[in-house]
């Protein structure tokens, strides 16, 4: 023992390190991992703990693609929790985005395929012959002309709004109307007008490419005669008889179409025993009505309620300013309406700048989360 151990204070000496086998410990911890892992894998049978596992069939070889280029992404949980109302499926189990039923065709095409080919002529259920032309009217077996004549919805959304469009005037210009036929989508709804040329040739051409038709019907503004919509227009002023006999009249100017809309008419369709007396002969005929949206005193909706007319109202006017901002606008309103509702109807007339902004709004309308729809769609048959 040296001098300097019996100076230090007890417990002050020099200590000795332990060297702990830091090697050997390594060594075993790792055999255990690797053990317990070999051991997991063998006997569990998802040893990824439940995680989602997706696996695709590769029955085609893909050329200059390598297994190098596959890559796992992560499946969330939860993804439709930030989906719009309209797009947010109901169940797990459904598809992302707008929900359809098929509609069975009886022509056996595919659901994409434009409806084509409505009947160009008189259905023999629906029509009877008078001295001016046909008229339509109710089968035996009640069917009406707004069956006969309305045109299918090839896909039917469960789930976004529904925009129903006419377009009017169709027949007071060949160069108008022709244009209209060949530029709007088939979903767009056109209108008649009784004092126009050709009506059968136009209503056929407009059917053939699967347009829905409606015929205009001339009723009495408030500054009449100053303002005078034809020399058969429906007045309050007229006995039934004469009321008749004026509808009979415009009814027979064209045929195949599921219902009537009205042109002008301020005073008319404010005037309640005449808007009866109108809808009561219209639902005897198997038809609709439109109410053209132009006048804010109209009492069509209330007395069609009444004598239960299948019925549908513009809520937009598309080119009482006829300029491309002007329509543009309009149309942005139509869509706030129909997102806000679930359903909007639009009327606009058959000039080219109508025509051209229509077709440029409607070329993208389904990405934008809404479905353009004849204006038969839009009402509680």
């Amino acid at each position: 023992m040296s001098s300097e151990d019996l100076t230090a204070p007890l417990g002050m000496g020099k200590r000795r390190l332990v060297r702990l086998p830091f090697g050997l410990i390594g060594a075993g911890l790792l055999s255990v991992i690797v053990t317990t892992t070999l051991v997991w894998v063998a006997v569990v049978d998802d040893p990824v703990g439940g995680e989602p596992v997706a696996v695709l069939p590769l029955d085609a070889v893909v050329e200059g693609v390598t297994s190098q280029d596959i890559e796992v992404v992560e499946i969330r949980p939860g993804i439709g929790d930030d989906l719009g109302p309209n797009l947010r499926p109901e169940t797990s189990g459904d598809l992302l985005g707008p929900r359809y039923e098929m509609v069975m065709r009886p022509d056996g095409l595919g659901p994409d395929a434009p409806v084509t080919g409505l009947s160009l002529n008189p259905d023999t259920r629906v029509s009877e012959r008078s001295e001016l032309g046909f008229l339509p009217k109710v089968s035996d077996a009640g069917v009406r002309p707004l069956d006969a004549y309305s045109r299918p919805i090839v896909r039917e959304f469960t789930s976004i709004p529904r925009i129903a469009v006419i377009v009017s005037g169709l027949g007071l210009s060949e160069t108008g109307t022709r244009n209209a036929i060949s530029s709007l989508p088939s979903d767009v709804t056109f209108a008649l007008a009784p004092y126009g040329e050709e009506l059968d040739l136009y209503m056929q051409q407009a059917r053939m490419e699967g347009h829905e038709l409606l015929l205009q019907l001339p009723l009495e503004p408030f500054d009449f005669p100053d303002n005078d919509p034809g020399p058969h227009t429906l007045l309050v002023s007229l006995m039934p008889d004469k009321m008749v006999e004026r509808l009979v009249f415009l009814l027979t100017r064209a045929t195949n179409y599921v219902g009537t809309i009205n042109e002008m008419g301020a005073r008319f369709t404010s005037t309640k025993p005449s808007m009866q007396f109108l809808m009561e002969k219209l639902k005897g005929r198997g038809l609709m009505f439109v109410d053209n949206g132009t006048s804010s005193r109209s009492i069509a909706a209330e007395v069609a309620a009444e004598t239960r007319l299948p019925f549908s109202g513009v809520d937009v006017v598309l080119d009482e300013v006829p300029r491309e901002d002007e329509i543009d606008a309009k149309l942005l309103q139509l869509e706030s309406i129909a997102r806000a509702r679930g359903v909007a109807v639009a009327a606009g007339s058959a000039l080219p700048v109508t025509v051209r902004q229509l077709e440029k709004w409607s070329r993208d309308l389904e990405e934008r989360g809404l479905q353009l729809v004849p204006v038969s769609a839009t009402i509680d048959r």
